[in-house]
């Protein structure tokens, strides 16, 4: 990875930055702000209590709590008690927490000069209140540009009826998406909305809009990834869109919100190049317990070595493990309940990555090389497998649920396909090359800390 050194001299200027507190949002945020610290910008971090990252791993940021400082405070009770997966915390914040950003941001802007402020997209009701402040904001998009795209089409699906089909409509589930033909018109119904006025659907139009009114967008991807979508996002959205590949600059280990174990790594050591299939599911994800067998027999029958990130929590019902019969897994592999996954990833012993297919997880994985078999549940996900698979051809979907037959061939295919493997490797190659001087990501970098520091600071 590239070692950030400071480069210019920025320190009178203050980048507020303001990520979304789940794993998936945090992890690119606070690389952002490492990148953007090793040029010579002062950081400030707003978050939520909720999920509040780890402050003692970053010394060199100032850290200031907001929004559900209050927890008595009856717009949050109601969701006081809500886990990781919940997302009405986002849709609250966003309907209430307007005075109170002001309020701190007031605050900010009179101690220092204050260059810009940096939220996740899905805040999108900070664009009011810095518009109220005349301070700039720039948006981090953690998805890719093609889910953004399609994010932006969804008042056309609506008028589609995409949202009305029901599963037993199987014929038309099977259909291509006329405007994106790489996507079935199931891979649509699995984002999760019932309309585009449904509150899912409130939430991301809202969040498409205020993209547009933004003064920038930050990409955590590269141009020779996503081209085409790169172009479409310029003439739809004429706002600067800044395209950074953050892990390879940084890892995400830092900002990790569960303890990893690195005691697997001996073993992993000792393994073949190209061995060993790396499966995690994510931060959030949830599985039944009959799921999760099928899963646990279709790595075993595979007969290919493993290591299993399952989160506690990750099967319904269950702390951890218990369903899994004693002695099931034997030596072939290693069950484990998180991992510093960039880590794992560039290692030379893995040969393939099954994923829920996460933007963070598959950006990590192309920028390793490492080919891919896509499970994807909601949102983002059906996107990015189809991306994966359709596009790129670095990965294969696995679309008909959790059966071990399936598993176990789609794991040794992947890992025994030559051209999948080097399909991969050229991504990976061509990302590189954009890390250089004269680099597509080297160029993208100096201009958005040039861009930042052409605005006037502010300061009350």
């Amino acid at each position: 990875m590239e070692n950030l050194t400071e480069t210019t001299d920025h320190r009178h200027r203050r980048i507020i930055l303001f990520p979304l507190p789940y794993q998936g949002h945090l992890n690119p945020m606070l690389q952002l702000a490492n990148i953007l610290y090793s040029k010579g910008f002062s950081i400030t971090i707003l978050h939520t209590n909720f999920n509040a990252p780890k402050t003692s791993n970053y010394p060199h940021f100032t850290f200031k709590s907001v929004l559900d400082n209050a927890p008595q405070d009856e717009r949050y009770t109601n969701i006081a008690s809500q886990g990781l997966g919940s997302f009405d915390r986002i849709f609250l914040l966003n309907q209430y927490g307007a005075d109170e950003l002001r309020e701190e941001l007031e605050i900010l802007l009179r101690d220092g000069q204050v260059s810009c402020l940096i939220t996740d997209a899905l805040w999108h009701f900070t664009q009011s209140v810095a518009d109220s402040l005349n301070l700039p904001r720039l948006v981090l998009r953690t998805s890719s540009l093609f889910c953004f795209l399609l994010y932006a089409s969804i008042p056309l699906f609506d008028d589609r009826g995409y949202f009305e089909l029901s599963d037993n409509r199987v014929p038309e589930l099977e259909e291509e998406v006329v405007e994106f033909p790489m996507l079935k018109v199931k891979d649509i119904l699995k984002m999760g909305f019932k309309s585009k006025n449904d509150t899912v659907g409130e939430c991301i139009s809202s969040m498409v809009k205020q993209t547009k009114a933004s003064s920038g967008i930050i990409w955590n991807s590269i141009k020779e990834l996503e081209e085409p979508e790169l172009e479409m996002m310029l003439h739809d959205f004429p706002v600067p869109s800044f395209l950074i590949p953050f892990p390879k600059h940084l890892t995400a280990s830092s900002s990790s919100l569960l303890d990893q174990d690195r005691t697997f790594f001996p073993w992993l050591d000792l393994q073949p190049p190209n061995s060993v299939l790396y499966v995690s599911f994510g931060s959030v994800i949830q599985v039944e317990e009959k799921d999760f067998l099928e899963i646990a027999h279709g790595l075993v029958d595979s007969k290919q070595a493993f290591i299993w990130v399952v989160r506690p929590g990750f099967i319904k019902g269950s702390d951890w493990l218990e369903p899994l019969p004693d002695g099931f897994v034997g030596e072939m592999g290693r069950i484990v309940k998180w991992v510093p996954q960039q880590e794992v990833l560039a290692h030379n012993a893995i040969g393939a990555f099954w994923t829920h297919s996460g933007w963070n997880s598959t950006f990590e994985s192309v920028c390793e090389g490492v080919p891919m078999i896509c499970s994807p549940f909601w949102g983002d996900q059906p996107l990015n497998a189809r991306y994966i698979s359709e596009v790129t051809k670095v990965g294969v979907c696995l679309e008909n649920g959790w059966e071990r037959e399936a598993i176990a061939s789609a794991i040794k295919r992947v890992m025994m396909d030559q051209e999948i493997r080097e399909r991969a490797k050229v991504l990976k190659q061509k990302l590189d090359v954009s890390l250089i001087k004269g680099g597509s990501t080297y160029e993208s970098l100096d201009s958005l800390a040039a861009y930042i520091s052409s605005f006037p600071v502010m300061h009350r």
